[in-house]
């Protein structure tokens, strides 16, 4: 509900003077013809979706698409089982 003495320019997102934020969309890295493929054996691909505490990174800091996220989350925990990645950091 919009008071009869807003100004036009509050409504959308601040003063006449200010400029609004925009967020650029991001694409996912692990989609398109050059893209890598996932792969469990792949660890150097793997570790740079894993934080310094050896935790999956989210896909809205990654960027990866809820497909790739799955197949990456999946791949990662094939590679933890068999030794490849640590469970864990030091």
């Amino acid at each position: 509900m919009a008071y009869p003495s807003e100004a036009p320019s509050s409504a959308q997102g601040g003063p006449a003077g200010r400029r609004v934020f925009f967020r650029r969309r991001k694409s996912c890295p692990l989609t398109g013809t050059s893209a890598p493929k996932i792969d469990y054996k792949d660890v150097k691909l793997l570790t740079r979706f894993i934080s310094e505490r050896g935790k999956m990174l989210p896909s809205r800091i990654t960027s990866v698409s809820c497909k790739k996220q799955r197949e990456l989350s999946r791949a990662i925990k094939r590679a933890r089982n068999l030794a490849l990645l640590a469970f864990v950091v030091q």
